[in-house]
């Protein structure tokens, strides 16, 4: 991921050529989209609130600040679409939230049981703590990055991940299975 590359593309879409966004989405695509992914836990709502990130970004990009990455830009806008859906869902609650799939029955139990227990423990968290978490784990974001995305400081970003590592831990602690 080259920020002086993207800067580029983003200028040859200022200049008019809408192409030059093309590649921008297929970089950031996947990890803009599992960002959304561990957000909402909704397979169709994290390529809804993915997508609609892009368009706001397009829409928006004469905007965009160059003293920051654009993917660090591109994620704030991303982690607002999801916050903007949940807020949407809270509004509008579903009975059957849960429901379990029918495509686990192939997967190894134990690794499965494990997802399953790491995904309770994150989804437990305050959002602030869980998405430093997925900001970090799994959108593989480095302290700086996070702090761009977050609009808070290094050092608020990294007191955050630390509690809510302390936190996920001690869950899974209380989860585990007496042997």
């Amino acid at each position: 991921m080259d920020s002086g590359d993207d800067a580029h593309l983003v200028d040859r879409c200022l200049r008019g050529d809408a192409e030059a966004f093309q590649p921008l989405v297929e970089r950031y695509q996947r990890v803009v989209f599992n960002v959304a992914l561990r957000m909402l836990r909704n397979d169709e709502e994290a390529r809804d609130a993915a997508q609609s990130a892009f368009v706001k970004a397009y829409e928006k990009l004469a905007s965009y600040d160059r003293r920051f990455r654009f993917f660090s830009w591109l994620y704030r806008i991303a982690v607002n679409e999801c916050l903007n859906v949940r807020e949407r869902r809270r509004r509008h609650e579903s009975l059957a939230e849960d429901l379990p799939s029918a495509d686990r029955a192939d997967r190894d139990v134990e690794s499965r049981e494990l997802g399953e227990r790491v995904q309770a423990a994150l989804m437990t968290l305050s959002l602030d703590y869980r998405l430093v978490v997925v900001l970090r784990h799994f959108a593989d974001l480095s302290y700086a990055e996070m702090s761009a995305v977050l609009q808070l400081p290094e050092k608020t970003v990294k007191s955050r991940l630390y509690t809510a590592r302390q936190r996920l831990g001690e869950l899974l602690l209380e989860w585990r299975p007496a042997r």
